[in-house]
């Protein structure tokens, strides 16, 4: 039996306006998922549903309100993102989860192959080797060699989102989280995007996905699981 890499159970979140007088804003409640080793997970459900929200929470970005979130290390030993502290997050978070953002946020002035090279360079990568893996996959994402020694701020939407896609999966992770990763690309791009999706599961990477691109989430989601509006939900 395929073991899981995230098992989320109990998930509640919501939001107070301090400004509005404290009202509170539940945005999950109860929510869950898990996710194999080789598996691609599929989030759908409409806008304002706590897909977004979900994910910052799979991510660390977010603390629950309730629940657990049990990340599988390489190790094989077990973590609960939900009470971890930040420096076992930032552990999590160099090791064994992976992360496309629809944004791309990065220090500026760093050239685009280091933004790439990072995750790697973390790891203890030697820098050179680092550099060319960066180099490569930035190729195979049709960089051109010309703006990988530019700041990605001075770049188009399609090409900072292929600095972020390569930056992603430049590190061979455990956890993919991949947040409309074909936003902004034209079609031979979002074919290497599948292509890459589909390496990482093979390798083992468990995923778990936003993909308004419904033909994408269709040749890359093994399963889709919807997250319902609390009043549907309810």
């Amino acid at each position: 039996m395929t073991e899981w890499v995230l098992k989320a159970e109990g998930l509640s979140k919501g939001f107070t306006l301090h400004l509005q007088g404290g009202v509170c804003i539940p945005v999950l409640r109860d929510a869950g998922l898990v996710v194999k080793a080789g598996e691609c997970v599929a989030l759908s459900g409409p806008s304002g549903a706590g897909k977004s929200t979900l994910m910052r929470l799979l991510q660390g970005n977010y603390g629950a309100d309730s629940g657990a979130i049990l990340v599988r290390q390489a190790d094989g030993g077990v973590a609960d993102l939900a009470t971890a502290s930040p420096r076992a997050i930032n552990a999590l978070r160099r090791e064994t989860i992976g992360h496309v953002s629809q944004f791309l946020r990065v220090i500026p002035r760093v050239p685009a192959l280091e933004v790439v090279a990072a995750p790697l360079i973390a790891r203890g990568m030697p820098r050179e080797e680092a550099l060319a893996r960066a180099q490569a996959l930035l190729r195979r994402l049709n960089l051109p060699d010309r703006l990988h020694g530019l700041p990605p701020a001075t770049f188009s939407g399609g090409e900072q989102q292929r600095v972020n896609l390569a930056r992603g999966f430049v590190a061979d992770f455990p956890l993919m989280l991949l947040d409309e990763p074909t936003a902004s690309l034209d079609a031979a791009n979002r074919e290497v995007v599948i292509a890459l999706i589909a390496e990482a599961k093979a390798r083992g990477a468990a995923l778990v996905g936003i993909f308004h691109d419904l033909e994408v989430r269709e040749r890359v989601a093994d399963r889709v699981v919807e997250v319902a509006p609390l009043r549907e939900a309810a």
